[in-house]
């Protein structure tokens, strides 16, 4: 059964300024924060029109100090992350496309939501309350018969409704979707919804809650490709990884999990303490994988609690991102099967021209009965919480 808790609110109270107003003089503090607050920014925009004429909308949010997210209704794709750099000047750091088109013809996920389950279900198939469900198999033909976040259709191309908020220091989008009964072979009707919000600590936070009429699986998660030199400027190996797990799940040459929950220690997949991405690619015996592919087991304190799970920090820049998340597990994976095809501005995405942070349960959890259930029942409510934090570092 999976665990639920409660969640860590990801967001600042900003009242907290009105206390020192009279102690130490401090109205001119006041009016900034004020100002602060004044500047958040969400805004509704045309994105694209699909084939069979659905509109499809984007939701820009911008906060006090200069970062700006893009959030698409199509897919719920984190469409574009704008942070600036040591000396101030702003970039996007998430690759993706210009236009609808390029998320419809999109084979990599890029920025998407992912759901019903992330990563891999062995055999593409499951097994609950003694009923065996097929799933698409959709890593065909160069990795089994098995089926990859959420199949043929997830989440990822599905047109989800946006409805956009602004509180007092915060601005977001709340995007929701009903997932019919059987859609990709998984039972039960599911209502989804995923908040986003950006607030003026440069954190952008993820809401992913679900709730169902029969059993069924959920292990959502998010999918941004991050390059914090700038969406297609050039490949990640330079950047430094810090993953807060001292164990990993060893899959096989499918990236199916073998089942075996084993110490990171001593193996390149290491990365308890900071190194480059490239320092050991080398020495990744995986021939299929060609990079990172893997799920870590992160050092979680509880059920429910938001932990640090990982930090990527990019020197010629200077950028950095923290990931904190209330799930399990984290996904890290390097870009390794991008082929040089154009994303947005034109730019080639290259092999290993980025990195994602894939917080989520553990994969393939229903067909090996070791890991922590991902199954959710009527009368409870799926909730997880990631927080993106960017900054440069000091």
């Amino acid at each position: 059964m999976r665990k639920f808790g409660l969640i860590i609110s990801v967001l600042t109270v900003a009242g907290i300024a009105l206390v020192s107003c009279r102690n130490n003089g401090s109205k001119k503090e006041l009016k900034n924060e004020n100002q602060k607050n004044k500047s958040m920014e969400v805004t509704k925009k045309l994105f694209g029109t699909t084939d069979d004429g659905k509109k499809v909308y984007a939701f820009v949010l911008k906060n006090a100090k200069g970062m700006q997210v893009e959030i698409i209704e199509y897919g719920a794709i984190v469409q574009s992350v704008k942070v600036p750099d040591k000396n101030g000047k702003t970039a996007d750091v998430v690759l993706g496309y210009d236009d609808l088109k390029g998320y419809e013809n999109d084979p990599y996920y890029f920025g998407s939501t992912i759901g019903r389950v992330a990563n891999r279900t062995s055999g593409a198939k499951f097994t609950l309350d003694g009923v065996t469900y097929q799933l698409a198999p959709n890593t065909l033909p160069d990795f089994g018969y098995n089926s990859l976040h959420g199949g043929a259709k997830g989440f990822n191309k599905r047109i989800w409704k946006g409805e956009p908020f602004k509180k007092e220091n915060e601005a977001g989008v709340t995007l929701t979707y009903l997932s019919p009964d059987g859609e990709e072979g998984y039972p039960g009707d599911l209502n989804v919804k995923v908040t986003y919000t950006l607030n003026n600590k440069d954190e952008l936070g993820i809401v992913m809650e679900a709730t169902t009429d029969k059993p069924t699986l959920v292990n959502m998660t998010h999918h941004s490709y991050f390059n914090l030199k700038g969406a297609g400027n050039g490949n990640v190996l330079d950047t430094k990884i810090l993953i807060n797990a001292d164990k990993y799940t060893p899959a096989d040459d499918d990236l199916i999990p073998t089942g075996e929950i084993a110490s990171v220690k001593g193996l390149p997949v290491d990365f308890t303490k900071e190194h480059t991405i490239g320092s050991r690619l080398d020495e990744m015996q995986m021939a299929k994988f060609k990079g990172y592919d893997l799920n870590y087991v992160l050092n979680h304190t509880g059920k429910g609690t938001l932990d640090f799970a990982a930090r990527a920090t990019e020197p010629e820049s200077g950028r950095m991102l923290e990931v904190f998340t209330t799930e399990p597990c984290m996904h890290f994976y390097t870009a390794n099967f991008l082929e040089g095809k154009s994303g947005k501005g034109g730019k080639k995405y290259q092999q290993y021209g980025a990195f994602c942070f894939e917080p989520q349960g553990y994969p393939d959890a229903p067909n090996k009965p070791q890991f922590e259930s991902v199954e959710l029942k009527p009368g409870e409510t799926y909730k997880q919480t990631i927080i993106y934090k960017f900054s440069v570092a000091k």
